[in-house]
């Protein structure tokens, strides 16, 4: 028989209990996300296989491209934004050289100065989006960023709103670019969990979470202030056929 008062002792404890078993299976949860994580094979596209963009493949919203020999593009002003119009799959890779800086500069829609060059991953519209963003000056860094916002299409409706940066499983530095200096910069999105290397060698990895699967878009490149020459190559999307043309929507509406 209990006491007055240990009926709710009892409760206190079963309820603590209750709360310990929640909390290990949190922790297992966490762990074997991060076992999923690991297990996951990446996209490189159909066999590997990974196919030129000329400039004719690209879409430019915003900016500038130009042809140069070698089968390479240059950037050179302040802002430029793009994506490919072929069916593709989500790995994209630019082998580049960084020339310096650009003649004229701009800041940010936040007012930030920033130097930088990288790559788009399921570029729905000028609102949502990835980015895998090789950071320049101020200061070196890779940072990847979704930009999301749900019934927003154009940049008159959304602006410079919705950035979030995604915190990796792993990551390592980038190399301090410097004029003259060439690199690859390689994203490889399968489903949610995404991939950058550097060179061949991983600098990022983890999974964005469930609301990128929601995008549906092509890759692309985006600059900004940064003088850039480089060569693009895309993933292979298995059965598409890369003739097919997807639609060019350019302009201030389109422009991120």
């Amino acid at each position: 028989m209990l006491r007055a008062g240990s009926g709710e002792h009892l409760c206190l404890r079963v309820s603590i209990q209750s709360m310990s078993r929640k909390q290990h299976l949190l922790r297992m949860g966490g762990a074997m996300a991060i076992l999923a994580w690991a297990v996951v094979p990446l996209s490189r596209g159909s066999d590997g296989r990974m196919n030129h963009v000329t400039r004719a493949m690209l879409c430019v919203t915003e900016g500038s491209l130009e042809e140069i020999p070698g089968e390479r593009l240059s950037v050179s002003v302040p802002k430029m934004r793009g994506y490919v119009n072929r069916q593709t799959s989500q790995t994209i890779e630019a082998s580049l050289t960084y020339v310096g800086l650009t003649k004229n500069e701009a800041k940010l829609g936040s007012g930030q100065m920033r130097r930088q060059f990288g790559l788009k991953l399921r570029a729905q519209d000028p609102c949502n989006l990835v980015y895998v963003m090789w950071r320049i000056e101020p200061k070196a860094d890779l940072v990847v960023s979704i930009k999301s916002n749900p019934g927003e299409h154009t940049s008159a409706e959304c602006a410079n709103r919705g950035y979030r940066n995604i915190r990796p499983i792993r990551k390592s530095a980038v190399p301090v670019l410097k004029p003259g200096d060439s690199h690859t910069l390689r994203a490889e999105m399968s489903g949610e969990n995404l991939r950058v290397l550097v060179d061949s060698s991983s600098v990022w990895e983890g999974p964005l979470g469930a609301e990128v699967l929601y995008l549906n878009g092509p890759v692309g490149i985006r600059s900004d202030d940064a003088h850039v020459e480089f060569q693009l190559r895309v993933g292979e999307l298995p059965g598409a056929h890369t003739d097919v043309i997807l639609p060019c929507k350019s302009g201030p509406f389109e422009a991120e």
